[in-house]
């Protein structure tokens, strides 16, 4: 048990395999042996991605240069989400979740002096120049800004098969990872119940000290060597199907949206990425509520709609069951990315799930097998914590809508689909904002200025009298320091597509 853990197997590539194998190698190169065995018979689940700011991190900790990730993977800027017709359903019904926190935020009762005004202007808006940037078109830095760095916060809508590559290819070329393509046969036990070794259609046996699932839905070593069961939350969050589509711009000098648009439909929602070259879209949505059919007919409508081709049929689907495996690290095997769960892609919490799993492997690295076990529990219950958090937050989104339009959405606001947490905080914020009391880790996945964004974006108010009566003469000088602001970045940065085009032709400063 206190044999050194050198032998690193990471069974599967894609986005999950190469971004574990990237920060391991980065932080621990020197001292382990990475191997990434990718099937040659299974193809990596790739339309167009969502990201959180936390990519930016990453990927400078591996050593990608940010230029570099605009030019081979399509990438382009996100500065946040809008939400359009989850509230009602009406003409004026759309919100932002941006990336930038309150300006103020901790500092003052932003939120009782927002309500205390009696105003009816977005949330974000007030809160936050970013959101004032996505409706007009802006980046989120300058071209002399350097790699990385912001101006407003950003994270990246990308091309996620081409990031994949550009991870593989920096990996085996400047970090020194082994990359065999094969197709895993079977997994070889040793006497004390770890994983030995897989044995590989071509290549023969691969040994291992510890083994990362990066397999996808099949969670091949964790399901299907462990058993690990799986927690379905489908009783919270009923959508299990999506339908992606690429679609072209008929105008190629059209602005790049900064952020996602996430579009509520009868049965589901449709997500808007836009990239240099093209936009992803597709249609989310309950397979209990609709059919295929009909769900293929809504997203057609809406690419029409948007400015798309009228007769775009032909989308690719994707099946998913909603939820988590009941631990994530077995033994000397740990899940990563789809192997360990997913949900749906609102709010883009697949990648950043991948970032977090591989930071924690990497800074909480088991150095003997003795010490694997000591860090799994911890890792187990970090992230059962964390699958949690994103089911409950992405909750929230459905339950405060007062859409009625669909049996669908009905479901959604019936109190027994609630998680019970997300009930009790319910309960409390009739009475005050959420706040870092609610989110008490040090490394929460949402902070509580998230869920105030979506909250107070979908109109929910405190109930009358209960909201404190103290001084806001600080939070109010806040909101007149981000009008400034605003009024500043929107003179100051430029639009989406320009940059991008610049990054493209001449690149960024270097840090």
């Amino acid at each position: 048990m206190n044999a050194a853990v050198k032998e690193i197997v990471i069974a599967g590539g894609g986005t999950a395999g190469w971004l574990v194998a990237g920060v391991l190698a980065a932080d621990h190169g020197d001292n382990l042996r990475i191997t990434v065995v990718e099937s040659p018979d299974v193809a990596t689940i790739g339309v167009g991605e969502g990201t959180w700011p936390t990519l930016r991190d990453t990927l400078r900790r591996i050593g990608i240069a940010e230029t570099t990730l605009f030019r081979d993977c399509d990438a382009a800027f996100k500065q946040g989400s809008r939400f359009d017709g989850w509230r009602d359903g009406g003409a004026d019904d759309r919100y932002y979740h941006p990336f930038m926190l309150p300006h103020g935020y901790l500092e003052a009762d932003l939120v009782g002096a927002w309500l205390a005004t009696g105003t009816r202007e977005d949330f974000a808006e007030t809160m936050s120049a970013q959101a004032h940037l996505c409706a007009r078109g802006r980046a989120p830095k300058q071209a002399a800004t350097p790699e990385y760095a912001a101006v407003a916060n950003y994270a990246y809508h990308l091309d996620a098969a081409k990031l994949g590559t550009l991870l593989r290819e920096h990996c085996t070329r400047r970090l020194g990872v082994r990359h065999i393509v094969d197709h895993i046969t079977t997994v070889e036990a040793s006497a004390d119940g770890d994983i030995a070794a897989l044995a590989l259609r071509e290549h023969g046996r691969l040994a291992g000290d510890l083994f990362v699932d990066c397999t996808g839905q099949r969670a091949l070593l964790l399901a299907g060597h462990y058993h690990v069961p799986f927690v379905a939350r489908r009783d919270v969050l009923f959508n299990d199907r999506a339908l992606a589509l690429q679609v072209p711009y008929l105008d190629e000098r059209a602005e790049i949206a900064s952020q996602t648009i996430s579009t509520a439909q009868p049965n589901g929602w449709i997500w808007d990425i836009g990239l240099p070259t093209r936009r992803g879209v597709g249609h989310v949505y309950s397979s209990a509520h609709t059919s295929d059919v009909e769900a293929e007919r809504e997203l057609v409508r809406y690419v029409a709609a948007t400015g798309g081709p009228a007769d775009m049929y032909g989308a690719r689907q994707l099946r998913f069951e909603p939820g988590y495996r009941a631990s994530f690290w077995q033994r000397n095997c740990v899940a990563v990315g789809l192997s360990a769960g997913f949900i749906e892609p609102l709010e883009a919490s697949a990648i950043v799930m991948i970032e977090l799993s591989a930071a924690w492997l990497s800074d909480d690295w088991p150095t003997t097998r003795a010490d694997m076990d000591i860090v799994a529990r911890r890792f187990n219950d970090a992230f059962t914590y964390r699958w949690e958090r994103v089911i409950e937050f992405l909750k929230l989104h459905y339950a405060l809508s007062t859409r009625r339009d669909s049996v669908y959405w009905h479901d959604h606001a019936d109190a027994a689909t609630i998680p019970p947490r997300l009930a009790e905080l319910l309960r409390l914020w009739r009475h005050r904002a959420p706040s870092q009391r609610d989110f008490a880790r040090a490394e929460e996945i949402f902070p509580s200025a998230s869920w105030q964004y979506i909250l107070y974006g979908m109109r929910f108010r405190p109930d009358a009298g209960t909201v404190r009566a103290a001084s806001h003469a600080a939070a109010r000088a806040y909101f007149a320091e981000t009008e400034r602001t605003t009024r500043k970045l929107l003179d100051g940065l430029p639009g989406n597509r320009a940059l991008i085009d610049h990054i493209r032709q001449r690149g960024l400063p270097a840090i």
